[in-house]
């Protein structure tokens, strides 16, 4: 890489300092072409070449030591696995893959988690989120490999899409150009676009980002304690990059505006894109992810030998005298016994179940600095088809995240004559760099906001209707009316990665003999995001396949006043779960007055105001 970085500087300072007229193959000229598409120019792209980066071989050798991990004379392991997540199934899948016996232990009715879905009274599909697969994913990437199912993601052409905050109505973009290698490919659509950074800023932009070209994860990490706005005036950069790129990043990588989201976070996923030929290029599932995804992983587990049960929360964590696990008392009063015990819980459901035991421990008690984010998911149906483009679009408003409409970019949501918009609204409280707590508001409310800013962002469609007052300025020509939505609300999604909090992620590894850790917050590179899931679950089951081979992981170390602190930490009984279905275990649901009620009971927070 050190080799590169005069030729790359050498690209980007010709490149700025005059215009770039390259003539673009007719391909990349119709990539370039317009946003506003009709059915009828529909396409998904071929997978692109995702197997040729050191990451995804990492991966690739990584599922290939479970397959051979089983030793002759070496008894398979029962392995009880707390939640059917993403984190939870993956777990499952390798341990299953190792010649273990995994057995699957989920409250809800449904698999999944934060990718959860389930349908409604009409047969719509509502999902808990608007989930993208990148081509940076390679622990994902290999899993779709393994279980034969590439087919079902459909890709889209390597860009990637803005809203224009200054021009209502317009889009632009970063092309990348085939054909180039990265990090070349990043910079150049960077510079081909003449619309978001004036040629000062995109000067003023690079340097500050070497370092990571450079250093590499040491340089990440040690930018944790700065939010990106803080590691953006450290460095000189021109406050126009935080409004037209890092609003748009931070927001759709863990739901935050950039004065809260740690820099980590931005420069661990530019240093995957920049790195990677493919890493942004993007691509939808194919149809729900119960059936398209969820099930497939299910269908692998229980081929092998492990089990899958839906329903069958856990009530307790039941210790031994020295901390060991003895059992999981379930809540219908079953006693499940295990050779090993893993928990693929949320960070706020595990710290609700912690253990006495446990709770003076330093390794546990450094969850106190971990929470999840609150976000919104959005499912709009409109009375006729919007001008839309067959992709993620990046909003950059002030409530909503990114959105694509999914009656054009998944298959099985298709419909040439109507829109069916899925957006992320946030930020969704202070934690977030919001000034309103949005969960605690009713649906209309925060469908009333969102109105207004689809009216900013179609402002030629959306048709002003008296159900909704931000739309009172819409001109004549609007005519689009909302006939539906669906408003769901995940009080504690991935955890916040503000400032700071990367220190205190956990190993898998923990101090308990027969205890491992999964999920998207444990430690490893990829940070609360489905890669993240699927790389947790596999480093917990890696954890588990080497213990039972002879070698222990060490336990990553804890920062020393958090030793301090839980020295002084008197012993608790846990909290426990209250209620049942998914905000009680930590998913995302549509709202009863009953959801409303429990969450104010065991997640006051929610309803403070700001």
């Amino acid at each position: 890489m050190r080799l590169l970085l005069p030729a790359i500087l050498a690209l980007l300072l010709l490149s700025l300092a005059s215009p770039f007229h390259l003539p673009l193959p007719p391909s990349l000229a119709r990539q370039a072409g317009p946003f506003v598409t009709s059915s009828a120019l529909f396409a998904d792209f071929p997978k692109p070449n995702l197997e040729d980066t050191d990451n995804y071989r990492f991966g690739e050798a990584l599922s290939a030591k479970f397959k051979t991990a089983h030793r002759a004379g070496v008894e398979p392991r029962k392995v009880a696995v707390i939640g059917g997540g993403l984190s939870g199934l993956a777990c499952a899948k390798y341990l299953s893959d190792a010649g273990h016996i995994p057995t699957i232990y989920e409250a809800r009715d449904v698999l999944g988690g934060k990718v959860s879905a389930w349908q409604d009274s009409d047969g719509d599909w509502i999902e808990t989120g608007l989930h993208i697969f990148f081509g940076a994913y390679p622990n994902m990437m290999n899993l779709f490999a393994e279980l034969g199912i590439h087919d079902r993601l459909q890709w889209k052409v390597h860009k990637m899409i803005f809203a224009m905050q200054e021009l209502p109505g317009e889009f632009t973009s970063f092309d990348f150009v085939p054909g180039i290698p990265a990090p070349f490919n990043f910079g150049l659509a960077i510079l081909l676009n003449d619309k978001m950074l004036s040629l000062g800023e995109k000067l003023q932009t690079a340097p500050p980002l070497l370092p990571m070209l450079i250093q590499g994860q040491d340089f990440i990490d040690q930018q944790d304690e700065l939010s990106v706005l803080e590691f953006m005036r450290k460095y000189n950069m021109p406050e126009r990059i935080n409004q037209e790129v890092f609003v748009s990043m931070a927001k759709a990588l863990d739901f935050i505006d950039p004065d809260k989201l740690s820099m980590t976070v931005v420069l661990t996923a530019m240093n995957r894109f920049l790195n990677e030929d493919n890493g942004l290029q993007m691509a939808f599932l194919d149809g729900n992810q119960p059936d398209r995804l969820c099930a497939p992983m299910r269908e692998r587990i229980e081929s092998q030998g492990g089990k899958v049960n839906l329903s069958r929360p856990v009530k307790e964590i039941v210790t031994n005298e020295d901390g060991s696990v003895k059992h999981l008392l379930m809540r219908d009063g079953e006693e499940v016994v295990a050779d090993e015990y893993v928990s693929a819980m949320p960070v706020d459901i595990m710290k609700r179940m912690l253990p006495k035991k446990w709770s003076t421990m330093p390794y546990f008690r450094q969850f106190d600095e971990l929470e999840g984010i609150p976000v919104i998911n959005l499912h709009l149906w409109f009375d006729r088809k919007l001008k839309n483009v067959d992709h993620l679009c990046f909003s950059r408003s002030p409530l909503l995240s990114v959105y694509a409409d999914m009656s054009t970019t998944c298959k099985e949501y298709l419909d040439p004559n109507k829109s069916m918009l899925e957006l992320v609204f946030a930020p969704c409280s202070p934690l977030a760099g919001g000034n309103t707590n949005w969960i605690a508001k009713s649906d209309e409310e925060i469908i009333d906001a969102t109105m207004g800013d689809l009216a900013r962002l179609f402002p030629t469609e959306i048709a002003a209707d008296d159900r909704w007052p931000s739309t009172k300025s819409q001109g004549p020509q609007g005519q689009a009316r909302l006939e539906k939505f669906v408003v769901v609300k995940v009080p504690r999604s991935v955890y916040a990665a503000i400032p700071g909090r990367n220190k205190y992620r956990p190993s898998q590894t923990t101090p308990i003999p027969n205890f491992t850790l999964a999920g998207d917050w444990t430690s490893q590179k990829f940070l609360g995001s489905m890669e993240g899931a699927v790389l947790g679950g596999k480093l917990a089951a890696e954890v588990i396949v080497d213990k039972v081979n002879g070698v222990t992981k060490e336990v990553k170390q804890v920062p020393p006043h958090v030793i301090e602190a839980a020295a002084k930490f008197e012993a608790r009984e846990p909290a426990g779960v209250k209620g049942e279905g998914a905000i009680a275990f930590g998913g995302g649901a549509s709202f009863s007055s009953a959801n409303s009620d429990l969450l104010k009971e065991v997640d006051p927070a929610q309803f403070t105001p700001a």
